[in-house]
């Protein structure tokens, strides 16, 4: 384990706390926030706050108690409570055919593994997810293994609250091409404690499009889901049964009510909808959801579904839920939308008392926040964003939010890939992340409870 020095000090003033969308650029600021400033880490991996520490759980290359590898590209990922010293981790990884080499089979499977899509109906498709076991008092995995086989570009997902992981396709690669035997684009629900490979079956009433994140409003089981494109929409689904997403439902894109003052919110080049707006919200149907012609968001927006910049990551907290546009804004470094459903929502009187959005941060400067991607809403209800960032040279921070939309750096990844699949222990002791290529997933514990802001 990397240990630490733990200091005895008070936090100490961030150097770039307090950036928010209302607030100055210039650097510096009177209040601090957060765990203070971040100190060298003497392996050079992975910079973190006086008394945090961190541990590499599980990397690419390692043979699992199946037999199959640890695969690279290590993405979204769900934490589970096992029991009071155990975790579940759900993760994604996000391979596309090309990738076999940093997949999961050093050698070609046998034909009767469980495997969504294979290419030329041979090896199947590199993507997927594995699961592993952690017990946060003696720091060992206890199991790991592969839990979904044959799907491709896994990138984010969301936990459900009956103890699922939502596994995101972020391709629209059609059947018969590239050899392939499927159309991709699907959702698939993999149950956290199912030991071995699901069944996997996809969830196409949840449509058919570049799927990024998906988050579940446990109060009324409606799942959200963002979309990686730079003109995506922002989707609900409404579940026929509630905690049964297979078997069916209606999927809606959010739009503005009235529409007056337009439906872009990436304010590239007018600001339609301004950091630290509010507006009221109305959902839009869909119908050929499963759009075998990749035109979702074309129709939608065309119905005058609101357009957001690279919608990814997406996180419940206290009610609301906050999603990531990677490269909107002004400055096209990133905002961070937070939607606040309806009382009734879903119902027929919603109309009457809307949900709102809000564009909760917009980045000023790229100390504020980076491309931001995965995102959690942490027990002290503050956010924690990964970037994944492009800017000469990479540095790619963990990013805090404050409840007031301050932010803060928590991190800093020497390495030239992204963070991804933040998560929580159910105890709120240990933090989950996965470093993206070659994948890693990191135990980073602390003085969580010691933030400021």
């Amino acid at each position: 384990m990397l240990n630490r020095r733990h200091f005895t000090a008070g936090i100490a003033t961030l150097a770039f706390a307090g950036l928010t969308s209302c607030a100055s650029t210039a650097r510096g600021t009177a209040d601090a926030v957060g765990y203070g400033p971040l100190r060298p880490d003497p392996a050079g991996l992975f910079d973190l706050p006086d008394g945090f520490s961190y541990r590499i759980i599980s990397e690419a290359g390692q043979t699992m108690d199946d037999g199959f590898l640890v695969a690279s590209h290590a993405d979204g990922m769900g934490a589970f409570p096992l029991d009071r010293d155990r975790t579940i981790l759900v993760r994604n990884h996000e391979l596309s055919p090309r990738r076999v080499d940093r997949g999961p089979f050093p050698t070609p499977p046998p034909a009767s593994l469980q495997a969504f899509d294979r290419v030329d109906g041979g090896t199947p498709v590199p993507g997927g997810t594995s699961t592993l076991t952690y017990n946060h008092r003696t720091g060992r995995v206890e199991s790991q293994f592969l839990s979904l086989a044959g799907t491709m570009v896994n990138c984010a997902g969301g936990t459900t609250p009956w103890g699922s992981w939502l596994s995101c396709e972020e391709s629209v690669v059609r059947a018969r091409q590239e050899s392939f035997g499927r159309d991709h684009g699907w959702v698939f629900e993999i149950p956290a404690r199912h030991r071995g490979l699901i069944d996997p079956r996809p969830l196409t009433a949840m449509g058919r499009f570049k799927h990024e994140a998906a988050a579940v409003d446990p109060r009324t089981g409606i799942v959200y889901l963002t979309e990686d494109q730079q003109d995506s929409l922002f989707y609900r689904f409404l579940p026929n049964a509630p905690g049964r997403l297979a078997a069916g439902g209606r999927l809606q894109a959010l739009a503005f009510a009235g529409g007056a003052d337009g439906n872009d919110t990436r304010n590239w080049t007018s600001a339609d909808f301004p950091a630290r707006a509010e507006r009221p919200v109305r959902w839009i149907d869909l119908d050929n959801v499963e759009a075998p012609e990749d035109d979702l968001r074309a129709r939608g927006a065309a119905a005058g579904g609101a357009i957001f910049a690279r919608g990814e990551g997406i996180a419940y907290g206290d009610g609301d839920f906050y999603f990531t546009c990677t490269s909107g804004g002004a400055a096209k470094l990133g905002q961070i939308m937070r939607y606040r459903p309806s009382r009734f929502e879903g119902q027929s009187g919603e109309a009457g008392s809307p949900g709102r959005l809000s564009n909760f941060v917009e980045s000023v400067h790229p100390e504020m926040l980076n491309y931001g991607d995965n995102l959690i809403v942490a027990p002290n209800g503050h956010l924690i964003v990964c970037e994944d960032q492009y800017t000469n040279p990479v540095t790619n921070h963990l990013r805090g939010v404050t409840p007031q939309g301050r932010t803060y750096p928590l991190a800093l990844l020497h390495a030239q890939t992204e963070l991804a699949g933040a998560c929580f222990s159910g105890d709120g002791t240990v933090m989950f992340v996965n470093l993206y290529h070659p994948g890693k997933t990191l135990a980073v514990t602390g003085p969580w409870r010691a933030v400021r802001g």
